[in-house]
């Protein structure tokens, strides 16, 4: 690597406003950290506030979901995690719909998803009523052992 190459990622790192930049190419490993000089003005102790993609059906979605000063309270979200590593199926067959959308409402016991994990399909049921707020997994995907898969309301 050249003086060129380290000074085109300084660049980056500014320009992009990075805090840290690292670039591998073999055996050169190189990181480039710029701390931020400006005291920060609000203080560690106020709540951050998440942007939530609102769907096309979001006046029927959010209207249960506990919100507090404009975001939502992921105190009250229930997580359904993956007992297993496996692959994510949405659908019990490719052209099937899914068992479940955002928005779905489910009772416990519903199923939610399949996992395959050594050519055996496991069926991952809900274990709690409420609203299916956020899907963390895409059809296909591989999932590790307690990676969440649904977000409950």
């Amino acid at each position: 690597m050249d003086i060129k190459q380290i000074k085109m990622l300084a660049k980056i790192l500014n320009e992009q406003d990075l805090s840290v930049i690292e670039f591998c190419e073999g055996e050169t490993k190189i990181r480039l950290e710029r701390t931020n000089t400006q005291a920060s003005s609000a203080p560690l102790s106020q709540p951050v506030t998440v942007a939530v993609p609102t769907p096309a059906n979001s006046a029927e979605m959010t209207e249960n979901i506990p919100i507090i000063n404009g975001s939502v309270d992921f105190n009250e979200i229930h997580e359904v995690k993956s007992p297993m590593v496996g692959v994510f199926y949405q659908a019990p067959a490719p052209d099937a719909e899914p068992f479940v959308k955002i928005g779905s409402r489910v009772k416990k016991g519903d199923v939610l998803c399949i996992i395959e994990a050594m050519k055996v399909m496991n069926e991952i049921t809900s274990d709690v009523d409420g609203e299916i707020v956020d899907i963390c997994a895409e059809n296909g995907q591989i999932v590790e052992y307690s990676q969440t898969l649904f977000k409950i309301f």
